[in-house]
């Protein structure tokens, strides 16, 4: 099927909005050789060629708060390098997959050894502790030019930060804040009066929750409570006992799946019929898994408030196709609607491109050309091989991808689709319910933060 741009475009308004949807996950080492392929294009003169493996290194999540996601989140990395850019692959050089546990609090030291012991070129989901460790890679960026920094899990970097050759972080899910403005704005669209903010410690989940009670406010909903809580505890059952004590019309949770479905379940032992609002983790297996289908039925509503898929065009068909096709370590990851698959196909089908169009593995070629890609005017086109055709061809290409146009804010934070996704009582995920592009323009403004910064003497010093 062939579809007109007119139908999926967004305005300049829409994608400053949509770009700010949500996106949160908080990694033992291991490693996933792709396939070997001859290119058909000649690289640019601009590097010399080289035909050594390009190395891409993910920062995982093996143990820690989010272990339950690690091996899912590998194979969603996995499949665009295996299944579609290894085929034909930018500039001749095939890429291998190595992957680095993060656990919750070393992000920092698996970054460094992506890059200092595995020599990474691609660095695949700065996250929630970037601001540990990012004067070391303003310093590395500098100095080396490499490494390109496609991140599914960025949300929590705030939105001025990246985007650029001199801090080359393109983010696939929007911002972490505006996930918790998301679960704000479904609230106001089922007349919720009163709400509970539920959040662990994390730091992703935390600006999320802060982002709640600020557009909790701005739209006139009463927040009666935050409550803050520990991640991987043993029983949430307290934290449910206060939730009936307080009687919302629904609570807003920022946790991973298992700590999310441990609260809904005790809360549905209690008695209470309520609607939880969650966040984009719930797609994993892990949080039906953990609550089981018996709870859905009580309560008055269960989904995430995250962001869509545009099943309208090629580059669904192609995608779907694939990746049902393809061979999966769990079953019920064969579903190609899981948030992390499509999500995670866009960014690094989108980052080959850029490859292949800047002629280069330099961030300071790689970096203008990710927006060069995916923005207007140039040719439509959907899917890697087309794409990569006609960038061999001398074109010039507008990807539209499975989750948006393919632009990116001067930040490199993506243009995404704002939704609430509800769960049926199989525990299988509903039809997505798509939200205010405009109302949410009205709020993210109001509550937006920007990292504060000192730009004199590179690398910038800067606060959030």
């Amino acid at each position: 099927m062939t579809v007109g741009r007119t139908k999926w475009a967004r305005t300049m308004v829409g994608i400053t909005v949509l770009a700010l949807a949500a996106a949160a996950c908080g990694g033992g080492s291991t490693a996933s050789p792709g396939k070997t392929a001859e290119a058909t294009g000649t690289p640019s003169t601009s590097e010399p060629p080289s035909t050594e493996p390009v190395v891409v290194c993910e920062l995982a999540y093996y143990t820690g708060g989010f272990a339950a996601y690690g091996k899912s989140l590998t194979e969603d990395v996995a499949f665009p390098i295996n299944e579609v850019i290894n085929d034909d692959p930018p500039l001749g050089r095939t890429w291998t997959l190595v992957s680095e546990d993060i656990g919750d609090d070393h992000e920092g030291q698996a970054a460094k050894t992506c890059l200092e012991q595995r020599g990474a070129e691609i660095v695949v989901s700065i996250a929630h502790q970037y601001r540990t460790y990012r004067d070391y890679m303003m310093e590395y960026w500098q100095d080396n030019d490499s490494p390109l920094g496609p991140s599914v899990h960025g949300g929590a970097i705030p939105g001025n930060l990246g985007g650029k050759a001199a801090e080359p972080i393109f983010r696939a899910q929007g911002l972490d804040e505006a996930l918790g403005m998301s679960g704000i704005l479904y609230a106001e669209t089922i007349n919720a009066k009163k709400i509970v903010i539920f959040a662990t410690q994390v730091e992703g989940f935390q600006l999320a929750a802060g982002a709640a009670e600020k557009a909790a406010e701005a739209v006139g909903i009463e927040v009666l409570a935050r409550i803050d809580v520990q991640a991987e505890q043993a029983s949430y059952g307290a934290e449910a006992q206060r939730i009936a004590a307080l009687a919302p019309d629904a609570v807003i949770v920022q946790a991973g799946s298992v700590e999310s479905a441990a609260l809904i379940k005790a809360a549905a032992e209690a008695g209470l019929s309520l609607n939880w609002i969650g966040e984009t983790g719930w797609i994993q297996t892990e949080f039906i898994g953990t609550l089981g289908t018996a709870p859905i039925a009580t309560q008055k509503g269960i989904g995430f408030a995250a962001f869509s898929y545009n099943d309208t065009t090629p580059a669904w068909d192609f995608f779907s196709a694939a990746w049902s096709g393809a061979a999966h370590t769990a079953p019920e990851d064969a579903d190609p609607k899981g948030l992390y698959h499509f999500s995670t196909y866009d960014l690094l089908v989108q980052t080959a491109l850029a490859v292949e169009a800047g002629g280069s593995y330099k961030a300071s070629d790689w970096a203008p050309a990710m927006h060069e890609v995916g923005e207007a005017p140039g040719e439509i086109c959907y899917t890697y091989a087309d794409c990569l055709a006609l960038i061999r061809e001398g074109k010039d290409i507008d990807y539209e991808g499975i989750t948006g146009t393919g632009a990116y804010t001067d930040g490199g934070v993506n243009d995404v689709v704002q939704s609430y996704t509800p769960f049926g009582a199989d525990g299988k995920a509903g039809t997505p319910v798509i939200l205010d592009a405009e109302r949410a323009l009205e709020i993210i403004e109001l509550i937006k933060t920007q990292a504060t910064c000192t730009p004199e003497n590179p690398p910038n010093e800067c606060e959030w």
